[in-house]
C-alpha cells in the first residue's frame, strides 16, 4: 500500500498518493466522512496535560499507526508538515484531542485527494526559498517551530517544518535560525546542481517576513 502515482495534465504531471489516501480514509473509516477544508484550526495548539475532559488514549498503538503513515504522505503533501510535527511530539502518551486532530487532518485529505507535487513541463533552474518561524510556539517548552520551502523554477523540491532544538530569546532570533536552515539547502542544492553542469544559478533568492531579521 502506498505508491505513489502520476497524474498527467496540461502543464506536466502531478505526484499524487491519491490511491494511499483512499486507503487510509477506508482504515480508519472516514470514507464517508465530510470533509473539512483546514488541517488545523488556526491558531490551534494541542493541550500536552491532562484534563477532565480530555484523557490518554487507551489505544496508543492506533494513534502511532496512524501519524507514521501521514508522516508518509507528506512526501507529496508538503501542507500537512506542521500537522504531523505537532501530532509526533507525544507518541508515546496522547490525548484524546490527538488523535481528533489526527483525524480531522484525515477529512482534510479527503476534499483534496489528487493534490501533489506538480512537475511541469517548462521553467526556469533559478532556485528560491521561504522561510519563517513562530517563536516560542511549543507551550511545553516554549522552543519555536520553522519551516522553509525551496522551489527550482516552478518545482518545489524540499520542504520542512520542525521545532528547534535550542531556545530564542526573541523572534528575530527564531527567524535567524529558520533562514540558516533554508540556506543550508540551498547551498547543497546550488552545489548538487553545479555538480551536474547546470549553470546561471545564482542569484538565489530567499524570502521571509521578518522586517527586524
Amino acid at each position: 500500500m502506498g505508491g505513489k502515482g502520476f497524474l498527467d495534465n496540461k502543464d506536466g504531471i502531478c505526484l499524487s498518493q491519491r490511491k494511499y489516501c483512499l486507503e487510509l480514509l477506508h482504515e480508519f473509516g472516514l470514507l464517508a466522512a465530510k470533509h473539512v477544508d483546514t488541517h488545523f484550526p488556526e491558531n490551534a495548539t494541542l493541550n500536552h496535560t491532562e484534563s477532565d475532559d480530555d484523557h490518554l488514549l487507551v489505544n496508543v498503538s492506533n494513534y502511532q499507526r496512524l501519524v507514521g503513515k501521514l508522516i508518509y504522505l507528506t512526501n507529496t503533501r508538503p501542507d500537512i508538515c506542521y500537522d504531523c510535527d505537532c501530532l509526533s511530539q507525544y507518541l508515546h502518551s496522547p490525548l484524546n484531542s490527538y488523535l481528533d486532530a489526527a483525524l480531522r487532518v484525515l477529512r482534510y485529505l479527503k476534499g483534496s485527494l489528487g493534490s501533489g507535487i506538480q512537475i511541469n513541463k517548462t521553467g526556469n533552474l533559478k532556485l528560491r526559498a521561504y522561510a519563517d518561524s513562530d517563536w516560542a510556539r511549543c507551550p511545553a517548552t516554549r522552543k519555536s517551530i520553522f519551516g522553509y520551502c525551496v522551489f527550482l523554477g516552478d518545482l518545489l523540491i524540499t520542504w520542512k517544518s520542525k521545532k528547534q532544538s535550542t531556545f530564542s530569546r526573541s523572534s528575530v532570533e527564531a527567524e535567524y535560525r529558520s533562514m540558516a536552515f533554508a540556506i543550508c539547502k540551498v547551498i547543497w542544492f546550488l552545489n548538487l546542481l553545479g555538480d551536474m553542469g547546470v549553470k546561471n544559478l545564482l542569484p538565489a533568492v530567499m524570502y521571509y517576513d521578518n522586517s527586524a531579521a
